[in-house]
């Protein structure tokens, strides 16, 4: 038997195929991580971690994750003949164990004063050796893919190639919504890309009863004749169901079949703020019933404070679509054709979508692609000579990276995002602040005339042998804080219930226990900021022993 492995390392968790390479690389069974095993909610969060404890703790940690996750493939290591991945710049930077600080620090002369050298991101091939993975053999190849740019890398050359947009004439946009909402615009004949940090609620994170698209998430809602709305929930094979229609107001459920969801994902929370909206249960930033929250299957709610944190997310993504438009001088009806990748533009609802400001306002057609990322690393699995023609496609791209970061344009779209989103600014407010700022207005909203759903599931194919799911990943970080009383504010104040107060029987003291694939990292850091005695300092916690 000979068999390769597809791995599709993303921000928000990782994703593999087992490939049969005697059967013209048909998927066997596929395994994924709930979470990243790294603390943070996004890529900078996950180099903070990497550069202040060091890339020995941050590789160790990720290689036993993926060592974990290839095992419930259930296939004899010594049978696998290749490995391939794909992800952007920094998560196949630190899957190397290469250098990231380029990607963490803006500016040449900050790097030059580091001593940093660029490493290069062009396609090759390692080994399992190499990386440090033990449940393969030490000379199993890997293929990693190449970038576009430092910054633009192999996911966003996965989005354009599966897309097949560089073929078009028509100016078209594309965006994988994850945590990092990585997009780009192609027009003219040229790319222009840029990365808007959306944080965590477009994977289901940092919402109450939030998790990633995974069996058992809620992904999608819908206004039924009679009101109520229909929940839509994964099952095993993530086909999203329709489950159960639920009055929001009150919770009443009419159960369809006995499929159970235990979460919402990032899909299912686009959908209950469009229909917030559509229906006047959401007037923002409130939910405008009694309760303050929305009911949905299984005893789920839906909190105002999860609308705070999607809507954030929404605004960096609006804010980052308008911010390309404007740097290459087109208009928003410029754009006829818009790709939506990841496993969030894939179940998510695109005209809900457009709804939250997640699609531009003004589109002639929409197509849902998938996880185009895993789908590059199986073409590669298949065939490791396609290399090569990857490397001359992400050569042949003339390719502009915009930093949303340092762009004053993104800031002024972005404030007014927040104010639309978190403070009630109504949108003819809004258009007569952005106008006042030189910048062009909101469109009126225009339903495309066509949306083509290319494949049915973020991962088509998860095999014959189905799909499991690793739960477990990442490992534990403590700390002694001296004057620590005990009170445990910071436990209660941990939006991912990832931290513990135990006694400390050899101090007398308490011991601060976090898991790290839960932490949201230093973009949170609450349970250092509730700390009535100010002793508690989240850099001094350290990680436990790696096995």
């Amino acid at each position: 038997m000979a068999y390769g492995i597809a791995l599709d390392l993303g921000t928000s968790g990782y994703r593999a195929h087992l490939v049969d390479l005697n059967r013209n690389a048909k998927i066997v069974s596929t395994a994924i991580t709930m979470r990243h095993p790294l603390p943070g909610a996004n890529v900078m969060d996950h180099l903070h971690f990497w550069i202040s404890n060091g890339s020995e703790i941050g590789h160790r940690i990720i290689r036993q994750t993926v060592d974990r996750l290839l095992t419930l493939l259930e296939v004899d290591f010594g049978d696998v003949e290749r490995v391939s991945v794909c992800g952007n710049p920094i998560q196949l930077s630190l899957f190397e164990n290469i250098e990231v600080r380029d990607l963490a620090y803006a500016g040449e002369n900050k790097l030059k004063a580091l001593g940093v050298i660029r490493p290069s991101r062009r396609g090759h091939v390692v080994t399992a050796g190499d990386i440090g993975l033990t449940s393969l053999r030490s000379e199993t190849e890997i293929i990693i893919p190449p970038a576009i740019r430092h910054e633009i890398g192999a996911d966003a050359l996965a989005m354009i190639m599966k897309s097949g947009m560089l073929e078009r004439k028509e100016t078209c946009m594309v965006t994988d919504y994850g945590t990092n909402a990585e997009m780009g615009l192609y027009h003219d004949g040229e790319l222009y890309s840029g990365s808007a940090a959306a944080g965590p609620a477009m994977e289901g994170q940092s919402i109450e009863a939030g998790m990633l698209a995974a069996p058992q998430a809620i992904s999608d809602l819908n206004l039924c004749e009679d009101g109520k709305w229909g929940n839509v929930v994964l099952d095993e094979y993530l086909n999203p169901t329709l489950t159960a229609k639920v009055d929001p107001l009150t919770g009443e459920t009419q159960r369809l079949v006995g499929l159970k969801a235990r979460g919402i994902t990032g899909t299912g929370v686009v959908s209950a703020i469009a229909l917030g909206l559509e229906t006047g249960f959401i007037a923002l930033p409130n939910i405008s019933t009694p309760s303050h929250h929305l009911k949905l299957v299984d005893g789920i709610k839906f909190l105002e404070k999860d609308v705070r944190e999607a809507g954030k997310a929404m605004g960096a993504i609006r804010a980052g679509h308008r911010t390309l438009i404007h740097e290459v001088g087109i208009r928003d009806e410029d754009v006829k054709v818009m790709y939506m990748a990841g496993a969030s533009g894939t179940y998510v609802d695109p005209i809900k979508a457009q709804t939250c400001g997640m699609v531009p306002r003004v589109l002639d057609r929409i197509y849902q692609l998938g996880n185009t990322s895993l789908m590059m690393a199986h073409d590669l699995i298949k065939d490791p000579e396609s290399l090569d023609h990857m490397q001359e496609v992400a050569d042949s791209i003339a390719a502009n990276h915009i930093m949303f970061a340092t762009n004053k344009t993104f800031e002024q779209m972005f404030i007014l995002e927040i104010a639309y989103w978190l403070e009630g600014m109504s949108e003819e407010m809004y258009n007569e602040m952005i106008v006042m700022q030189d910048l062009p207005p909101l469109p009126k909203l225009h339903r495309p005339y066509e949306v083509l759903r290319m494949v049915e599931r973020d991962i088509p194919d998860v095999g014959e042998k189905g799909l499991k799911t690793l739960n477990e990943v990442g490992v534990t970080m403590n700390a002694n804080f001296p004057g620590c009383i005990g009170c445990r504010k910071c436990e209660k104040s941990c939006p991912e219930r990832a931290l513990k107060v135990h006694t400390d029987s050899e101090s007398g003291g308490f011991r601060i226990v976090i898991e790290t694939d839960k932490c949201l990292g230093t973009a949170c850091k609450n349970c250092e900021m509730v700390c009535p005695q100010k002793v508690y300092d989240f850099h001094n916690l350290k990680v436990d022993e790696i096995v």
